[in-house]
């Protein structure tokens, strides 16, 4: 559980300091026989900040949880 914790919090931070990110994928235009045209396209995966707060009070949750298990 404390492992779990400690990855959730980290993560969340993560989440907190980059909202998102930006791929390029290559996607076919135009395929016309021996033809064919690609371009270079971005596509853009974005996250709500207060999700990386929720990962972060999730995990210091569990590790208060699981401190007090085994104390």
């Amino acid at each position: 559980m404390k492992t779990l914790g400690i990855i959730l919090i980290v993560v969340g931070v993560a989440m907190l300091i980059w909202t998102g990110f930006t791929y390029t994928k290559k996607e076919k235009v135009i395929d016309a026989g021996p033809i064919q045209v690609s371009a270079d396209k971005q596509h853009t995966v974005n996250w709500p900040p207060y999700a990386g707060g929720i990962l972060v009070i999730g995990g210091v949750i569990l590790v208060a949880v699981s401190g007090k298990r085994t104390g």
